[in-house]
């Protein structure tokens, strides 16, 4: 379901503007697609920042004149330090049209001990209904022993869904943790037998100054 949000229209640009407008916690946004100009948007940072936590949420725009669309989340850019929204790109959308989109790969249960779960595709790309985009896709792994492995074109996706990645993609797999080997460490004998060859090699090296002096 599409998050109602009152929007106005962009009428200023530049740093200092955008500076502005999220000085007075809202967020600057375009809006493109279908061949249409872009829209530059002012978003409400509160709650924009509350549906951008789908990273493929649905926006209902409403503009103050009562014109409407439909944006999906393209892309979110943060300020590096407090991880604030600065800036979204929404792509035009239209009821009943399908897009393609990167879904989130969610591991679910556990293998039989000791083995573990390895993810190897964090998302996967489907084509979806632009009114019912899944949040995430849900696998489990539970009571699965050490070889078992689910490539892309075996995940059971949503109703209406197409998966459009390789379907020979690995997407998780069941394996025994590697264990990493300690390096071995030296005996006594040995420290002893490098020490006395260091003070071998200190006297030769005396001595051959002295016969050059």
């Amino acid at each position: 379901m599409a998050e109602k949000l009152n929007v106005e229209k962009r009428e200023e640009f530049g740093k200092g503007a955008a500076r502005r407008i999220r000085s007075e916690n809202k967020i600057p946004a375009v809006l493109y697609g279908h061949g249409t100009d872009p829209v530059h948007l002012v978003l409400p940072g509160h709650e924009t920042a509350l549906a951008a936590r789908n990273a493929n949420a649905l926006l209902d725009l409403t503009l103050p004149d009562g014109e409407s669309h439909l944006g999906l989340i393209k892309e979110i850019q943060r300020h590096p330090l407090s991880r604030n929204i600065t800036h979204l790109d929404l792509i035009l959308v239209r009821r009943g049209e399908k897009v393609e989109v990167d879904i989130p790969v969610y591991v679910t249960g556990e293998p039989v001990s000791p083995a573990i779960a390895v993810v190897d595709a964090q998302s996967l790309t489907l084509s979806v209904d632009a009114l019912a985009v899944p949040e995430s896709i849900e696998i489990s792994v539970e009571e699965q022993e050490d070889g078992y492995q689910l490539f892309a074109g075996d995940v059971v996706l949503p109703q209406g869904t197409e998966l459009i990645t390789d379907p020979e993609l690995l997407v998780v797999a069941v394996q025994l943790p590697r264990v990493e080997e300690e390096p071995e460490e030296e005996t006594e004998g040995e420290e002893t037998a490098e020490g006395e060859e260091s003070s071998e090699d200190a006297e030769e090296s005396s001595e051959e100054s002295e016969k050059e002096e």
